[in-house]
């Protein structure tokens, strides 16, 4: 699959990487330190091709929520008491939604500069049922339209938050190198695509021609 390891990178990447990072492909390959190499190589690649779906995701999400938003506390919903009053504030070291948005609010001028440094997980904490009744039960369908029709709104806005909590935790993965390759990488990435879709059906064919996770999910080492 790979081109060989030089005796030289096999005797040195395990130290660079370090021993605690290593031992966990040493442990998936029955301490064979070649195939672990290998392992941690396609970790890596396949770490990066979920880069690709995981931007349009993050972007497409977040201008969606955004959409819904404004069409109900209006544009300048960064500082608008009704908003920020909905907002569940639990205390550290819990994540606060209404700190990281007062936070981001104090310091950016625009709403779009406000959109653009919030966490990932503020998104994801708005498609809790708390926000059903007052966006969600008018705005899923609006700014999801092809997401499946037949069911109640808080059915479906529940499903997308089930999604993007897993998304987030591979998302978070990758962000700070850890290895990926013992999750079930085929279920990441038909979460991903499944919400690029029910955001614009065109939107996730063109991420399916354009990615490679799929690729390289083909030739995944098995030991």
């Amino acid at each position: 699959m790979y081109p060989p390891f030089t005796p030289d990178e096999e005797h040195h990447l395990p130290n660079v990487l370090s021993a605690p990072r290593f031992a966990t492909y040493l442990r998936a390959t029955g301490n064979d330190r070649t195939q672990a190499l290998s392992l941690y190589h396609w970790n890596l690649q396949i770490s990066a091709a979920f880069l690709v779906p995981l931007h349009v995701l993050e972007v497409t999400l977040r201008n969606a929520i955004v959409e819904a938003i404004e069409n109900v506390h209006g544009g300048t919903w960064p500082w608008t008491q009704g908003f920020i009053r909905s907002l569940k504030s639990p205390p550290p070291p819990a994540y606060s939604p209404k700190r990281d948005l007062l936070l981001c609010a104090e310091h950016q001028q625009t709403a779009g500069k406000v959109v653009a440094e919030l966490k990932f997980v503020f998104w994801e904490r708005m498609l809790t049922k708390s926000h059903q009744s007052r966006i969600w039960e008018t705005q899923f369908f609006h700014v999801f339209p092809d997401a499946p029709r037949g069911v109640a709104s808080a059915r479906r806005r529940s499903e997308l938050r089930t999604d993007i909590e897993e998304i987030r935790k591979l998302r978070n993965r990758i962000a700070h190198h850890e290895p990926i390759f013992p999750r079930a990488l085929n279920e990441d990435f038909g979460r991903i695509m499944r919400c690029i879709h029910w955001r614009c059906e065109t939107t996730a064919r063109w991420v399916k021609e354009v990615q490679n996770v799929s690729s390289f999910l083909s030739i995944r080492p098995e030991f």
